[in-house]
């Protein structure tokens, strides 16, 4: 969906200039030091704000810490616990719906074009596969969305239709592919890029990692089309080791900070989930100190929140639950000193981590390629990589899978134990947890908290209201057809 408002503004400037005085004017107006329509920016400065846009959005404070963190019952909130108990503000989901379309998905775009123009894959392949991954977090959001017919500036339609969210899926897919080769060799964009400072071969490895993803994600919905995605994927280079991780590096400047950083310096709302502490610690999970902080009632304690409480409830355990780990903190904050490298902690997109537990699932379920008999290395490779991601050791994570309840057992205990590792690696990418939750209903513990406003998890966001103003009839016709705009209407894929 373009942004019909800013279009239509557009459109009367341009006629404006039409009936204008015919003396050319215009070079008065041009500023020799701004780039302007005729001649754009550089693709890489182009890039780096795209970039930046999206990792402030989708690992920012609104969308995780008061949406899928807590549905992912990693995080919970001790005050101001509205979005705990399932109440959304409406700014915010219209802002996630609407905003991507006219600013990160409209760079990347810019970005692609000029690649294309000149041929480069290496320059429009990496636009492409950030374009990929904001739809995706868009449909596994809402469903149905405008997809096909956007990013075509004033020559597309003012009110886009919603695809389908199998078309979107097939459609993410193919990009990827595409993407996957066009990539050369060499590099990128070089220092515009702060995901992987222009390393191509780290670009082809996440373009195939994320189509993995993608491919499991429709495992139930569409197992045909999975499995041949998962073998296709997995037969492309994928990511080795952490160094693969596809992370944004902030410059922790104050300008460019983490975002939890940036919302944790002025503000003390959350606290990790009961859900998520009660799992670690039945596993004596060496992330446990890593993920939260000691409590301030007990410096010996690791205490986790119970999530959906009301605010009175969940004010009486502020100073007797763990907040979370020190690592997101910028040091001196308004209401103590915690940790101090926070600022410049990534933000993960993708990780060699998710990877390994992809991978490990489709071995345990025979798909993809993969047997029974490869599923205990991917598990066990995911497990340590996302131990040592995090900081942990070698020694530890192997200390770890040595844990009868942790070593891998096969089956369908198993893919239990694959789902739940992967849910803990997942700590701060809760969009990607909660939508494996919704796949697989892993982990069980996973349920509405007493004063939630509803019986059962969500298992979408509404629509932007502005949908309803600018672009209501394809909105009624998504609705029509996916189901009632609710928290709790399934989309295509949550079977």
């Amino acid at each position: 969906m373009k942004n019909t408002r800013l279009s239509v503004a557009l459109l009367a400037a341009v006629a404006l200039t039409a009936t204008a005085c015919s003396t050319d004017l215009t070079g008065l107006n041009v500023n020799p030091n701004s780039p302007s329509v005729d001649t754009p920016p550089p693709a890489g400065t182009i890039f780096t704000r795209a970039v930046a846009t999206t990792g402030g959005r989708y690992g920012g404070a609104a969308y995780q810490l008061s949406m899928m963190e807590l549905l992912a019952q990693h995080i919970a909130q001790v005050q101001y616990v509205d979005e705990d108990r399932f109440s959304y503000r409406v700014g915010n989901i219209q802002a996630f719906f609407d905003q991507p379309y006219y600013t990160d998905l409209m760079d990347y775009e810019q970005v692609r074009l000029i690649g294309k123009k000149a041929n480069d894959g290496n320059v429009w392949a990496p636009a492409s596969i950030m374009q990929q991954l904001v739809f995706q977090n868009m449909t596994d959001t809402w469903g149905d969305i405008p997809y096909s017919q956007t990013l075509q500036g004033l020559t597309g339609p003012l009110k886009p239709a919603y695809d389908q969210q199998k078309d979107i899926y097939y459609g993410m897919l193919k990009a990827l592919t595409d993407a996957s080769a066009a990539l050369g060799t060499g590099t990128s964009l070089g220092s515009a890029d702060q995901i992987f400072a222009g390393d191509v071969t780290k670009w082809k490895k996440f373009a195939n990692a994320l189509r993995a993803r993608m491919a499991m994600r429709i495992q139930k919905a569409d197992p045909a089309k999975a499995t041949a995605e998962l073998a296709a994927a997995f037969a492309q280079p994928l990511m080795t080791s952490n160094a693969d991780n596809a992370r944004i590096v902030w410059p922790g400047d104050n300008v460019f900070d983490n975002p939890w950083a940036a919302n944790f310096a002025t503000r003390d709302d959350h606290r990790i989930s009961k859900t998520l502490m009660d799992v670690m610690t039945a596993y004596n999970d060496p992330r446990i100190p890593i993920y939260a902080m000691p409590t301030v009632a007990d410096p010996t304690k690791y205490t986790g929140l119970q999530n959906g409480l009301d605010n009175p409830t969940a004010n009486s355990f502020f100073n007797t639950t763990s907040r979370p780990g020190a690592i997101f903190y910028p040091g001196k904050t308004a209401y103590g000193t915690f940790g101090g490298t926070g600022r410049t902690w990534p933000t993960y997109l993708m990780t060699y981590a998710e990877q390994c537990f992809i991978q490990a699932e489709a071995a345990n379920r025979g798909i993809g390629g993969l047997t029974s008999a490869q599923a205990k290395g991917f598990y066990d490779a995911g497990v340590t990589a996302s131990i040592t991601q995090w900081g942990g050791t070698a020694a530890q994570a192997a200390a770890y899978l040595a844990d009868p309840n942790v070593a891998y057992a096969g089956g369908a205990t198993g893919l239990t134990q694959i789902l739940t590792q992967k849910w803990i690696a997942l700590f701060s990418q809760g969009g990607e947890a909660w939508s494996d939750w919704r796949r697989t209903g892993v982990p069980a513990q996973i349920a509405p908290g007493p004063k939630a406003l509803q019986t059962t998890m969500p298992r979408r966001m509404q629509y932007s209201v502005t949908e309803q103003s600018v672009n209501n009839d394809n909105y009624l016709a998504a609705v029509a057809r996916q189901g009632a705009d609710a928290l709790t209407t399934r989309m295509w894929w949550d079977k």
